[in-house]
């Protein structure tokens, strides 16, 4: 799933890697602002309460990141923001990690929302 965003890799990757913004644009992921403890977040999501652990700040436009469901399952998300000639284009790999089809569609529509509200969000700020 990917979205082009009509700013730069670096303004998208500045706002998506701030926790502080996940719940303005990650429905999918923080319904609350995250509970930092430690290298790990909290935070509670339409799955329930869920552990979030995301790779270091890079220069190279990757926000991948680990998230732990209520069931103890990890599941990694690979996300990377990369330069497009009309600004750039955020890329998640969505996975079907214990989602039946219904559940799976579901997340993608999910997702697919997420990045509508980012762009959005960063669109605003510019």
């Amino acid at each position: 799933m990917s979205r082009v965003i009509t700013a730069s890799p670096e303004v998208v990757y500045e706002y998506a890697s701030n926790v502080g913004n996940l719940p303005r644009w990650a429905a999918g992921l923080a319904r609350t602002q995250a509970v930092r403890d430690g290298d790990r977040l909290i935070v509670e999501s339409p799955m329930g309460r869920v552990e979030v652990r995301f790779v270091e700040r890079n220069r190279f436009g990757v926000l991948d990141h680990d998230v732990t469901l209520p069931s103890g399952t990890v599941v990694t998300n690979p996300v990377r923001v990369l330069p497009h000639p009309d600004g750039s284009e955020i890329i998640f790999t969505v996975r079907q990690i214990e989602l039946d089809d219904d559940e799976f569609a579901r997340d993608i529509d999910l997702v697919a929302a997420d990045l509508e509200r980012l762009e959005h969000q960063i669109i605003q700020r510019i």
